[in-house]
């Protein structure tokens, strides 16, 4: 209680002098100007009563001191009027609103300055790394937007450099084999005339054979470098694919076991006929080597979404969920499918994918039971 009065009596004159200088910055006689412009000013409301002024209306306080009437202090001057002065308790509640509002107003003008410069500062760094997913895709056609001159902008650069000669590393690598292969050719062709004249027999069938295996790996390889190019490699026109089919079957396969389940209500396709009719050869000739003791194949052409589907499915021992990913891939030979022995380069796949991929489409490889199915799906026209 010591305390809590010794306190009390320090802090007594602060209030008295506050309201002695209200009281003085009013005026004797009071003014009513003075006044407003207190309320405007201060949480204060102003009560006058007087023989000359009358101004603003007794209210008594809710909360807090009381003092006077309801009024926290008043004052009366040497002209007979009395001045009392209380916390606003109408209009002091509103400015904490006004603040609060005010507060989020700022804020999210703020934050979404922030959100763009931030997005700003980034978005090299986003460029960059779909560049460097495109570059490691083999997609160079499109080089990354240099947006900015700092170190990001140079980091951009250098990466579209490199780019630029890997691109060039592999067009001359494609350029040779390319090159390589169209100048084989001449010398197999002699080669094959000068077998036709070796005496019949073994040895006679065996070279043929080799030979053969050679042109189909030249033929293979050079289609492959040529697909590498993707849509510029393709002579692309409307044609009917079901034709198409038939009359692979007819000049190819007339007498292997290849069943045809051909949706004729399907409408004509824009494409590269030969590349096409490569892919459906590779497809049917893999299904009748690797189809078990009684091969026989399933082709079949259906609508699914906007492509057009063409599967090939045979009733083999098909492959392993572990080999499967990787039958597509360049000169692989799961050891229990296929070997030298039984023909192929070890393309076939590879040059199905490609001409899939140039047409805008893909292959798909899938296990069935039993057997081994893949499908070529090409987009159709809209």
């Amino acid at each position: 209680m010591r305390e809590r009065k010794r306190y009390g009596d320090v802090l007594k004159p602060v209030p008295t002098d506050f309201v002695d200088r209200l009281a003085a910055e009013v005026g004797s006689p009071p003014n009513i100007a003075r006044a407003q412009a207190l309320e405007q000013r201060l949480p204060i409301a102003v009560n006058i009563d007087g023989p000359v002024v009358h101004y603003g209306k007794a209210r008594r306080a809710r909360d807090g001191y009381k003092a006077n009437g309801g009024w926290l202090l008043a004052r009366s001057t040497a002209d007979g009027h009395r001045i009392s002065f209380r916390i606003d308790d109408a209009a002091w509640p509103q400015r904490p609103r006004y603040i609060g509002w005010l507060t989020p107003a700022l804020r999210l003008p703020l934050t979404a300055l922030a959100y763009h410069w931030v997005r700003r500062l980034f978005r090299p760094i986003v460029d960059i790394r779909a560049g460097a997913q495109r570059f490691g895709a083999g997609n160079f056609s499109h080089p990354i937007s240099l947006r900015r001159h700092d170190k990001l902008g140079e980091l951009a650069a250098q990466v579209n450099r490199m780019a630029a000669n890997l691109q060039g590393m592999l067009d001359a690598t494609r350029s040779l084999l390319l090159a390589i292969g169209h100048e084989l050719r001449s010398p197999l062709t002699r080669a094959r005339l000068n077998a036709e004249l070796v005496p019949d027999g073994t040895e006679r069938e065996a070279l043929l054979r080799d030979l053969a295996q050679m042109r189909d790996l030249i033929t293979s390889l050079l289609e492959h470098e040529q697909l590498a190019a993707g849509h510029q490699a393709l002579q692309a026109e409307a044609a009917n694919v079901n034709a198409l089919v038939r009359i692979l079957c007819q000049d190819t396969f007339a007498d292997a076991p290849v069943e045809l389940q051909l949706d004729d209500t399907l409408p004509p396709v824009v494409l590269d006929t030969t590349r096409v009719r490569l892919a459906l050869r590779n497809l049917i000739d893999n299904a009748l080597r690797h189809g078990g003791a009684a091969p026989r194949c399933i082709v079949r052409s259906t609508a699914e979404g906007t492509s057009f589907v063409l599967s090939v499915r045979d009733f083999g021992p098909g492959a392993s969920r572990a080999q499967l990913g990787r039958l597509a891939e360049p000169f692989y030979r799961p050891d229990a499918a296929r070997g030298r022995d039984s023909g192929g380069a070890g393309l076939g796949l590879t040059l199905c994918r490609l001409v899939a991929q140039a047409h805008g489409g893909e292959l798909r490889l899938t296990l069935v039971n039993p057997g081994f199915e893949a499908r070529l799906l090409l987009p159709m026209p809209t």
